[in-house]
């Protein structure tokens, strides 16, 4: 648990650039002045500031890599998300995500957005070609169920990291194509492509790279800033494998190793580090690898929390040890909770 301290410097900070929990869109518009708020798919009122402003977690437009193999700054149990298209592999590591959430790339000759919320642990990968445009993405600083909102520089809409669904703006109604990858560990990842690529810092001072800003936040009874409704029957912060509407609880896929649904395997093996439990990366609990695949080949899955699925699939299904939770199972949680919060995520070094 973070320091009272650091609370209160975050509320301190929310309150003197003016912004509250729910911003009416008037007040947007100073910051967006190109963003049609008359388009939106979803309830403005759901949107809430995280406490950075627009780039305030600044995305990476011109990532620098180095041969994987030749690292050794990353742990091999440090988890990375690996993206291989084509005959090219990457490695993106989340010791430089966590502070950056945000990587516009090209690999296999397919433009990607690599995306990652702490807030949920949703690690994504999305193609950024829509209707013949290509989209580049930075952060809007807000948050919607507590997850990432990202927005496009071509339009400025706003995304929802979550679902890759655009909320906001001239675009809001579309959707990103999601793409396979893994949230692995770096040693995974290079036994699975050992000419690969891992991301590298453009500059190893900008943050604290390798250090957690969110100490202890997967072991928080609940989430930071969310409002609505939580699961009955298992832990909010529980991780699991959500594959669409579907996800399967983490004991219960560590528990099994492997478990089969219909066509698509579900598998479990130890050596990989929470990101969100201590201070250092390199030093988090194991949580383990995931794979999903069906007849051989990787599909998108994402290795998120209970609430986060619920909050998103509210007709999804939650496969436990014990048994299935569904929408009926949900309980509301009637005010918004500030009893774990992570510090300033904007230049903390």
């Amino acid at each position: 648990m973070l320091p009272n301290l650091n609370n209160m410097l975050l509320l301190l900070c929310i309150l003197a650039t003016g912004q509250t929990i729910a911003q009416p869109p008037n007040d947007w518009q100073r910051s967006w002045p190109h963003t049609d708020f008359s388009q939106s798919s979803v309830n403005l009122d759901d949107i809430a500031t995280g406490g950075p402003g627009k780039d305030g977690i600044p995305a990476i437009d011109q990532p620098q890599f180095i041969q994987a193999s030749e690292s050794r700054n990353i742990a091999d149990d440090e988890p990375v998300i690996g993206l291989i298209l084509g005959n090219e592999a990457k490695a993106y590591p989340l010791r430089i995500l966590i502070w950056h959430e945000i990587v516009n790339d090209v690999v296999g000759g397919t433009p990607v957005a690599v995306t990652y919320c702490p807030l949920c642990n949703t690690a994504i990968v999305f193609d950024r070609r829509l209707d013949g445009q290509l989209l580049d993405f930075g952060t809007t600083g807000n948050l919607r169920k507590s997850d990432l909102i990202m927005y496009d520089r071509q339009t400025e809409s706003w995304w929802q990291q979550y679902a890759g669904d655009a909320i906001v703006g001239e675009l809001a109604g579309k959707k990103l194509r999601t793409l396979a990858s893994r949230l692995e560990s770096f040693a995974q990842f290079r036994r699975r492509a050992p000419a690969g690529l891992v991301l590298i810092p453009s500059d190893p001072r900008a943050r604290n790279y390798g250090a957690n800003p969110y100490v202890g936040y997967d072991r928080s009874p609940l989430p930071f800033l969310f409002k609505g409704k939580l699961p009955k029957g298992v832990a909010p912060m529980m991780r699991v494998v959500a594959i669409g509407a579907v996800a399967f609880t983490l004991p219960y896929i560590k528990g099994k190793g492997r478990v089969e649904h219909g066509d698509v395997i579900v598998s479990w093996a130890a050596g990989q580090r929470s990101a969100l439990d201590t201070r250092q990366l390199a030093q988090g609990r194991d949580v383990g690898n995931i794979t999903v695949t069906r007849q051989g080949k990787d599909i998108p899955y994402v290795v998120t929390f209970a609430f986060a699925f619920f909050a998103f699939n509210p007709q999804g299904v939650l496969m436990s040890t014990d048994d299935d939770l569904r929408q009926q199972d949900l309980s509301y949680l009637p005010v918004r909770s500030f009893t774990h919060e992570p510090v300033n995520r904007r230049n903390v070094t």
